[in-house]
């Protein structure tokens, strides 16, 4: 299934690709989710999902496949899975920034698999949903760089006078020179060189973000039955869309 969605951002494309591709600052901007932690390439995040009173998490994981700082496209490779074995999703999300004055238009095109009773959902309704997910994302994305900007054009903070640094005290006379360092000879021996360490899982520490209501971004093009089924699919759209999404 192939989907394809546009969206403009009202800040110049250098701007807009440097905001989008940092996926710690970005991923707040989507309903629900939430990043967890990086384990090299591979950035792994969770959606936290509201049903009437039943909340439920998701997760999925997502890669940078290929990533243009000169062109401003990227293509991104995202999976997810329902832990109550649903069905999964897997997605190829191509993303291509351009230029519009002091603006930038995002072009997304999404290349979805999915399996299991997740398959039985039509793509008209799939759009949709992701179409909703789409606009409250553009919506905070937009607040969240308003709020960059504000900060960014306010005055800084004013410097200190700087405090000279004293002079060295002279060596009193009668004391002696100070001591000439110790030769080195050949019995000397070189401390190894320190080992560097193996990159390790970092873990992303955020604020638990408010539960995506599905009842309102699904509103009536879906029954409460078929929810459990896409929320597979929300989590391959909602780290595909915050990643740019990407």
């Amino acid at each position: 299934m192939k989907i394809t969605h546009d969206f403009t951002v009202s800040v110049p494309v250098e701007r807009a690709w440097a905001v989008l591709t940092d996926l710690e600052a970005v991923a707040p901007c989507m309903p629900g989710a939430q990043l967890t932690g990086v384990d090299g390439g591979v950035y792994s995040g969770k959606v936290k999902v509201k049903v009437g009173p039943v909340v439920s998490e998701y997760a999925g994981t997502v890669r940078f496949a290929e990533k243009d700082d000169a062109n401003h496209h990227a293509v991104i490779d995202a999976k997810g899975r329902d832990s109550r074995g649903a069905g999964t999703a897997a997605a190829i999300i191509t993303a291509q920034l351009t230029s519009d004055g002091d603006r930038t238009v995002v072009t997304v095109d999404t290349d979805l698999k999915i399996s299991g009773r997740i398959a039985q959902f039509g793509s008209g309704m799939i759009k949709e949903v992701s179409q909703k997910l789409l606009g409250q994302f553009v919506e905070r994305l937009e607040e969240k760089l308003a709020t960059d900007s504000s900060v960014a054009g306010a005055p800084p903070v004013s410097e200190g006078t700087a405090t000279p640094l004293a002079a060295p005290a002279e060596t009193p006379e009668g004391t002696g020179a100070t001591a000439a360092p110790a030769p080195v000879t050949a019995d000397t021996v070189a401390a190894p060189a320190a080992a560097e360490p193996e990159p390790a899982v970092r873990r992303v520490v955020a604020p638990e973000p408010e539960p995506l209501d599905m009842m309102s971004v699904a509103g009536g093009s879906l029954y409460k039955r078929a929810i459990p089924v896409l929320v597979v699919l929300i989590v391959v759209v909602v780290v595909a869309v915050y990643l740019l999404v990407s």
